[in-house]
């Protein structure tokens, strides 16, 4: 069977924030996709995001957007809390060759199972956004641990903080899904997951055992600190949270070297740099500016287009999904938990 060729037809469900940045993408920066269709159960959200981007399919219900449009992709860009139910219905109407998915991926471990398992019975590629994976100085970093540029490394610490007001009144759950229980918010939902989602991919193994510590706000953890063991006594720390002054980076620490990673998780058109440190010397390589989002759709259709596998296989998704259950349970608990 012949690969898809692009320009590529794409639908996203929901017209939130996030929504709004794939669709810059999609209307200015991206000639192997097109922007076809929105859906968003809010009817006014729904006109202003089709405005907005000049969307021509516009619906309030999602199998109304199946039907009627032949959709290649499909963005979930909707709240955490209905990833699952989302992804498999877009799985089963088999009306779409990709899914994409922004983060959280799922709740908790088993949807995440049960979204994958639709998608593999339906013959859909399905696969977590993280923006980061496909971000050229993300792709060094990982290359450099892998060749051994710092010898053998043993800690990683991150740290992704976002100011969104000091003053708990600004955080509350009806002002924004982030601080909103039902809709799967949280400092851990929302920025947690990046930081764990890196350590594990430079590692390229998984945690057996967590502690978190949060700091609650209204229904959500306002801020979250996690220390992950991984085999052979290898940690990874990382602190995240919306009540603190904005602050953002990584530090890989090997036997015979470091890597500091500058403004890791920007979402703009900014460079970042990444320092290399050894004993003989210290070197610090730029990246351009570059809009993470840009990338990570140029790697979709080119997964679609030549059939190679996408860098974020859907059993990562499931292990970042266990580790974020025994990071929830451990926060809960109190106490340490196994994997």
């Amino acid at each position: 069977m012949s690969q898809p060729t692009p320009p590529f037809r794409v639908g996203i469900v929901g017209a939130g924030g996030i929504a709004r940045t794939h669709a810059q993408v999609l209307t200015e920066r991206l000639d192997a996709a097109d922007l076809v269709a929105v859906c968003d159960v809010s009817a006014e959200a729904l006109e202003r995001y089709g405005d907005d981007f000049d969307v021509p399919g516009r619906y309030l219900d999602l199998n109304d957007m199946l039907k009627n449009e032949a959709l290649d992709i499909a963005l979930i860009c909707n709240w955490g809390v209905d990833h699952a139910k989302t992804a498999i219905q877009i799985a089963e109407s088999c009306r779409v060759k990709a899914i994409l998915c922004e983060k959280p991926f799922a709740m908790n471990a088993a949807e995440a199972e049960e979204m994958v398992a639709a998608a593999a019975a339906n013959q859909v590629l399905l696969a977590e956004a993280f923006k980061f994976r496909h971000h050229p100085m993300h792709l060094k970093v990982k290359a450099m641990v892998d060749e051994g540029a710092i010898g053998e490394v043993f800690s990683i610490r991150s740290t992704l903080i976002s100011s969104r007001g000091a003053d708990p009144a600004h955080r509350t759950p009806d002002s924004n899904w982030r601080f909103n229980k039902a809709k799967g918010g949280g400092s851990i939902n929302d920025l947690g997951c990046y930081c764990l989602a890196q350590i594990r991919f430079i590692y390229g193994t998984e945690p057996v055992r967590v502690f978190a510590q949060p700091q609650m706000g209204i229904e959500v953890d306002d801020r979250a600190s996690v220390l992950l063991v991984f085999p052979d006594n290898r940690t990874g720390q990382f602190t995240v949270g919306f009540n603190a002054w904005k602050s953002q980076g990584i530090d890989i620490s090997g036997s015979t070297g470091s890597l500091h990673l500058d403004k890791p998780w920007n979402n703009s058109d900014e460079a970042t740099s990444l320092e290399y440190r050894t004993a003989g010397s210290t070197t610090s390589i730029r990246f351009e500016p570059l809009l993470h989002y840009t990338s990570q759709l140029e790697h979709l259709c080119e997964v679609l287009t030549t059939g190679l596998p996408h860098r974020i296989a859907p059993q990562d998704s499931i292990n970042q999904m266990k580790a974020l259950d025994a990071i929830f349970d451990s926060m809960a608990m109190g106490r340490v938990v196994d994997l």
